[in-house]
């Protein structure tokens, strides 16, 4: 009997090819961009995931309260003093591990230089934390001694070719030779970080590179991550709630006024597996994901299965008219309800198989687009674990049986005295309700085109809103200690071409986080009073504002004929109005003191975004630190030649000349201003796309359905060209029954896409007003779309010779 189903079945979709074909391809499409949708998410959540011990590894977090008590600062980093009490002190702690990035650095063997983004200082024990395949060395000794290295296989094919790297000596930072003692494979591309290089975590005792001292006594350097892995089953809530006598036991309590440090500082425990979507704090070791792009891109994908499952029902509700003699044979020779139920059922399911063998071979050709679109890798061996491709194989039945139980129940209710009499008519409420369907399909494809024009208009706005300064012809590069020996006659070098405007130095540049804050104070009668509100610092040299085009809006800028420069401090807008000043003017001369530097407010400049538009700009101080306190990490050249190129060329001479142990590497600021925004940019070409495939199913839908309503009329249609019906009318009186379905969708979509789109842009600081004509242009749109669809059908009719059709009546 099952094999009988499958034969009725095949021949009715080979005998109804054109609606066949449109539920097929329909469901394909769709089915397609689920699978798509599906390997992103499931690469998402599957970060960190690959550590055999990924449940019980914990991040340690730090928070920073101000005096008002709320949140200044919060980073994935602690300082070095805590991972050295927290084995004594919390022996239910199995293992720690620490990574201390060490930032851009120049690492030289030979002839071959580099600057390595992904150099980390790591504890000897980080391999009994972290699932990594060591491929030479020992796992457990190769970080043990102190300047010894590991590096992961790529770094040591860059480094090395088909050379053996153990026990080669290479210099770090043009100042230390590390031997390699070890290769590993590199961090899986599902990790929160990648480390390229590690350096052994003994080698900071050393006093040149950190000090043994510090690592066990600086409680302000919140640069190391620090992961413990606890017990199987335990509660890390329960070492949570040791913290804050943990912090107050060992903080010095001078520190903060007598106070107890844990009102001001919070540890908390983060686990490994939500750092990638959850973990939102003011750094990360790389650039984290949203698990509200989880939520968003499965909703679509649900949209666009709820789109092409309901053209099937469409269509399928629709051909019930050309199988009606069919019915009524059937069960005249005694077919019953429940056969004829499962008989439709199997044609869907038999469709829904179809159509995902055909969605696999799709998706297998268009994972390559959706990974350069996205910034991934993801393979399709992540649809195939068994936690995955049991659900898929049992996908077509669930789809099938879905899409299909009404089709099925309402063809199997059929009369057979009417259906074999000729007197059948699809009844007024399947029309309602396929109504009720095509208004839906509209529905999301609406909501999907106002979210997408939303998307894109919030990113023209980041990119083209005024900064408060010229990002334009600004050339970035990093600035280390060996570079700060040659500076001041590289710099006069190269301000002798014309081609270069200004060179500046700083702590931080625009599109950095502003993180750096230490406690400010006024001085009325010569008694301190706090600011409460927190007060970042960039440290500075006199030619920041010029080179970077800020205006000073009162007062002066730092410069080199005051020698008392280095006490005093310039602010920003902001910052005036947090010290509760009314104007500029008033904050000029007033004395001020920030962190251990007391002296006066000698200017005021204009608040300008150093962050991204994700973050509202904050008050601000600049220092201009004396030489023994001062530290850079950046430097800036404005370009004032047109020949990008020639000046680029004669910067890199220069360089070289002057830095020949590091690798001439620049950045364009504009271009760094762009990435900002990379991920909501890619974001936006994912929505605009599954939106354009969303709208193209439901065309495909209303085509077959209009094709076939309009195959029911043609006797009307003939009759009235017999009358004297032109072709406008007879093509605007079956376009507008659709139009009127567009008109409803779009008054259910818009409230939808508003309060979705205003949800999302609360998570800028800066955003734009969702516009009313935005709606008009999507419902415009959307109307436009369905008109060309059924138009090109009602055309192909009205034109029609109404001989042809009237010649049976």
């Amino acid at each position: 009997m099952i094999k009988n189903y499958f034969k009725i079945a095949w021949r009715n979709l080979m005998k109804y090819k054109f609606i066949s074909f449109i539920n097929l391809f329909g469901l394909t499409v769709g089915l397609t961009c689920c699978l798509l949708i599906s390997t992103y998410i499931l690469d998402e959540l599957s970060y960190d995931r690959y550590n055999k011990n990924a449940d019980n590894i914990y991040r340690v977090t730090r928070t920073f309260n101000n005096g008002n008590g709320a949140v200044s600062l919060k980073l994935s980093t602690v300082a070095p003093a805590f991972g050295y009490y927290f084995p004594t002190d919390f022996p239910e702690i199995q293992k720690m591990t620490r990574l201390l990035d060490n930032g851009l650095t120049p690492v030289r063997y030979g002839e071959k230089k580099f600057n390595e983004k992904s150099i980390f200082f790591a504890d000897e024990n980080l391999f009994d934390v972290f699932t990594v395949k060591v491929v030479k060395g020992s796992p457990k000794k190769a970080l043990t001694d102190p300047f010894s290295m590991m590096l992961s296989e790529e770094e040591a094919t860059k480094y090395f070719g088909n050379e053996d790297p153990i026990d080669k000596l290479v210099r770090v930072n043009s100042q230390f030779d590390f031997k390699v003692t070890g290769v590993y494979e590199a961090f899986p591309s599902n990790a929160h970080m990648h480390p390229g290089m590690l350096l052994s975590f003994s080698s900071l005792r050393d006093s040149v590179l950190y000090g043994e001292e510090a690592l066990r006594t600086s409680w302000g350097n919140n640069a190391f991550f620090t992961y413990l892995l606890l017990p199987d089953k335990f509660s890390a809530q329960r070492i949570e709630a040791q913290f804050p006598a943990f912090v107050d036991k060992h903080m010095d309590h001078k520190d903060y006024q007598g106070k107890n440090p844990s009102l001001f500082t919070k540890l908390e425990l983060q686990k490994l597996t939500d750092i990638h979507l959850h973990s939102h704090t003011d750094y990360e070791a790389e650039q984290n994901s949203d698990i509200s792009r989880v939520y968003i891109f499965s909703i679509i994908a649900l949209f666009i299965l709820l789109i092409a499952c309901i053209n099937y029902v469409n269509l399928s509700t629709a051909r019930s008219a050309l199988r009606a003699r069919e019915i009524g044979i059937r069960k005249v020779i005694g077919a019953n309800k429940k056969e004829l139920i499962l008989q439709f059922l199997g044609e869907s399911v038999l469709i829904c198989w179809v159509a995902t063998l055909l969605a696999f071979a799709f998706t297998y050709f268009s994972l390559p687009l959706l990974n350069t679109v996205s910034g991934k890798s993801i393979s399709l061996s992540v649809l195939f674990k068994w936690q995955v491709i049991v659900p898929l194989l049992l996908t077509p039945f669930f789809i099938g049986i879905v899409s299909g139980i009404y089709p099925a129940l309402f063809m199997s209710s059929y009369q057979p005295i009417k259906t074999l009499k000729g007197l059948f008519k699809v009844n007024g409420g399947s029309i309602s309700f396929r109504k009720a369907l095509v208004v839906t399909q509209f529905a999301v494809s609406i909501i999907l085109i106002i979210t997408t024009i939303v998307v894109f208009q919030q990113l023209h706005y980041m990119q083209k809103k005024s900064l408060g300064f010229d990002k334009d012809r600004i050339v970035t590069m990093s600035y280390t200690n060996a570079i700060s020996k040659q500076y001041e006659p590289f710099r006069n070098e190269l301000l002798q071409d014309v081609a270069f405007k200004d060179v500046t130095r700083s702590s931080r540049i625009p599109t950095g986080r502003l993180l750096d804050n230490m406690g400010a104070f006024l001085f009325a009668s010569d008694s301190a009073m706090p600011i409460t509100t927190d007060i970042k610092f960039v440290s500075v040299d006199h030619d920041f504002v010029s080179t970077f085009g800020i205006p000073v809006k009162q007062g002066r800028f730092f410069s080199r004929n005051y020698g008392t420069d280095t006490s005093s401090f310039v602010v920003n807008e902001s910052a005036v109005k947090a010290m509760g000043f009314k104007d500029a003017g008033e904050a000029v001369n007033k004395e001020f003191k920030y962190g251990n530097t007391k002296g006066h407010i000698i200017g005021v400049i204009n608040d300008f975004h150093f962050e991204s538009m994700h973050q509202p700009i904050v008050p601000m101080v600049l220092l201009l630190l004396p030489p023994s306190q001062v530290y850079f990490n950046n430097f800036s050249v404005k370009i004032a030649s047109s020949n990008l190129t020639a000046s680029l060329n004669h910067l890199s001479s220069i360089w070289t000349k002057y830095f020949p142990e590091t690798p001439f590497e620049y950045h364009f600021l504009d271009d760094q201003f762009d990435k900002l925004y990379d991920s909501e940019q890619r974001q936006a070409t994912l929505f605009i796309s599954f939106a354009c495939i969303a709208i193209f199913i439901a065309c495909l839908g209303l085509f077959g359905l209009s094709a076939f309503a309009i195959t029911q009329r043609i006797k009307e249609i003939g009759v009235r060209k017999v009358l004297g019906a032109n072709v406008n009318s007879i093509v605007g009186l079956l376009s507008k029954d659709f139009l009127v379905l567009v008109a409803v969708a779009a008054i259910l979509a818009f409230p939808v896409a508003w309060y979705a789109m205003h949800n999302w842009l609360k998570d800028f600081a800066y955003r734009i007003d969702i516009q009313w004509w935005v709606f008009i242009v999507a419902g415009v749109l959307a109307a436009l779309v369905a008109f060309f669809t059924v138009s090109a059908q009602a055309l192909r009719a009205a034109v029609a010779d109404p001989v042809k059709s009237l010649r049976s009546e």
